[in-house]
């Protein structure tokens, strides 16, 4: 049977190699706790916010400093892209396993792809916010570069934060670009290392994975 991996999934790799294994071969994830919906229905208006300007050849002010830059015109394979269910793939057939990610947007300069990922907080950005985003797009990269799209060595994540409540009790949010250097050699590293994990043996936990270390204190393992 396919082995399905995505970026979400092999984030876990360097967090805890053992929840990982856990997840892909004995079908245990992590407990989930409640996720908020807020970030599902934010990013959808998003989706569309952005497409209204594509529909006429602009770009949205969030992303008026960039020159050179539009976004990216096949709408069709960018819905496909973007579904959750579908994505973008990369089947390795010597090992049977199916990489696929859903990609928020793509913007395009003189025939390469820019990947473009949306992201809410509630606070301020630190210094290593979007560093914890690294490996997704290093990935989506990847991805791209596998089915035959020349990509930058570079890409964006659009944060969006709170800033007030207006007097009419609408929220007000301010939006920081940050541009990121991506690493496609270390997405394919990461790939065969999820490869090598998944066909071997239950691998160590990581030494800071709470998960396992309740596992252990409750002899699960």
């Amino acid at each position: 049977m396919t082995i399905k991996l995505s970026p979400s999934s092999m984030n876990l790799i360097e967090d805890c190699p053992r929840c990982f294994w856990l997840q892909i071969v004995k079908k245990t994830p992590r407990p989930a706790g409640i996720f908020p919906s807020l970030p599902s229905g934010v990013d959808k208006m998003l989706k569309e916010h952005f497409d209204r300007f594509r529909d006429n050849n602009k770009l949205p002010p969030e992303l008026k400093e960039l020159k050179d830059i539009k976004l990216f015109e096949n709408k069709d394979l960018l819905k496909t892209w973007r579904n959750n269910l579908k994505g973008i793939e990369y089947y390795d057939e010597e090992n049977d396993v199916l990489l696929h990610g859903a990609i928020d947007n793509i913007l395009s300069k003189e025939g390469k792809l820019i990947v473009l990922d949306y992201k809410t907080r509630g606070f301020a950005l630190k210094e290593d916010t979007a560093h914890h985003y690294q490996d997704q797009l290093n990935i989506y990269n990847f991805l791209l570069r596998k089915n035959g799209y020349e990509t930058e060595d570079y890409a964006y994540l659009l944060f969006y934060l709170p800033e007030q409540v207006m007097e009419t009790g609408e929220f007000k949010f301010k939006n920081e670009l940050v541009k990121m250097k991506v690493d496609v050699e270390h997405a394919e590293f990461l790939f065969k290392k999820a490869i090598k994990i998944i066909q071997g043996d239950m691998p160590e936990p990581g030494e800071k994975c709470t998960f396992c270390k309740w596992s252990h204190q409750n002899g699960k393992w």
